[in-house]
């Protein structure tokens, strides 16, 4: 029995099948010769009675005709431009929207809009609230003002702002990140659970997975905390009582303690000049507290209308507080400092730029 050839293409076995055919060979014994020459995997025998079929109808070619189907006409530039106009009509459109419309698949649809016109969809970002032309000036102008501010009492001496209140108690200010204390009003929730983030470690390709578990969400109970902190860390925390609310007369009692606290934690600063810098709220901007700064003698730095983004407490100091306080914290005294600052807060205020 001969050897069955190894190395052999299609186009040479539907040769040898239209060969055989056009001599009047079977389709059965087409069949066997090919399996006997080519092995068995060379064409079925269904295939080969196919073949003879075709060649019978005056079919010559050997090759394989052309498939019918839907030509790729959707990725054509005209496509292109149509989705383009559509989502410049309708920013928020969907991808099944403009395929329904185009009638074209959903898959060219994606293919166009990332790959071909570059467009990619974001949510629009959230603000507290819309500011006015004014609002928007008056940030601009305060903001260059801290920044004159901040170099000239960083950079030049002979230009440092001197504040000397009636009382007496503040000198002049050469230095305004060593004299600067900065505070605000936080609610200190009794149980925060730890994120999925703050749960990440470290781990190789071998170690075992990590699970965390579904913790129930932050508790109702919760306080009001008034932190007052500098370059070198947390002067003054202050718990607001239950039943109380925060406002001017509460705030300039709370005020009276952090004068204390800095007496007794920066010896020294009350001498130099306190430069005071809160947010606008309305405890904090009452005729009372302005009153009580004025009588201290106690700078207070300007700030925009709607700006939390330029208060430091509201994206340095939120941050770096870690408080988990256990049922025996009430009724709500002050707890121990389980409070710090990290390193990028203390930079932040140790360098001299804003």
């Amino acid at each position: 029995m001969a050897t069955p050839i190894k190395e052999w293409s299609k186009l040479e076995v539907r040769a040898v099948v239209r060969f055989l055919f056009s001599k009047g060979t079977k389709p059965s014994e087409i069949h066997k010769q090919i399996a006997e020459t080519y092995g068995e995997g060379a064409m079925s025998r269904s295939r080969v009675y196919q073949w003879c079929n075709w060649f019978g109808e005056g079919r010559t070619s050997l090759g394989d005709e052309p498939k019918s189907g839907r030509p790729k006409t959707s990725t054509k530039e005209e496509n292109t431009t149509r989705v383009d106009e559509l989502i410049r009509c309708d920013r928020r459109m969907k991808i099944r929207e403009i395929a329904f419309k185009l009638e074209i698949p959903k898959s060219t649809v994606h293919e166009i809009v990332h790959d071909t016109l570059g467009y990619r969809k974001v949510s629009a970002r959230w603000v507290p609230k819309m500011l006015t032309e004014d609002h928007k000036l008056q940030r601009v102008e305060i903001s260059q003002r801290l920044l004159q501010r901040c170099q000239q009492d960083n950079g030049d001496e002979d230009t440092a702002h001197i504040g000397v209140g009636p009382g007496g108690d503040f000198q002049a200010n050469n230095n305004l990140f060593d004299n600067l204390i900065t505070g605000d009003e936080t609610w200190v929730h009794l149980n925060t659970p730890e994120t999925k983030r703050d749960s990440m470690a470290w781990k190789h390709p071998f170690s075992p997975v990590t699970k965390k578990f579904k913790e129930v969400q932050r508790s109702a109970a919760k306080v009001m905390a008034t932190v007052f902190w500098d370059a070198k860390g947390v002067i003054l925390l202050d718990i607001l009582p239950q039943g109380q609310c925060i406002n001017a007369a509460r705030y300039c009692s709370t005020l009276d303690r952090l004068k204390e606290a800095i007496r007794r934690k920066r010896p020294g600063l009350l001498r130099r000049g306190v430069v005071l810098q809160h947010d606008n709220a309305t405890p904090h901007s009452a005729n009372l507290t302005q009153q009580w700064l004025q009588r201290h003698g106690c700078e207070s730095l300007p700030h925009p209308a709607h700006s939390p983004d330029l208060a430091p407490s509201d994206f340095h100091l939120r941050q770096c507080l870690l408080f988990r306080p256990s049922p025996s914290f009430l009724p709500f005294p002050p707890p121990p400092p389980p409070f710090f600052l990290s390193p990028p807060t203390l930079s932040f205020f140790s360098s001299s730029s804003c």
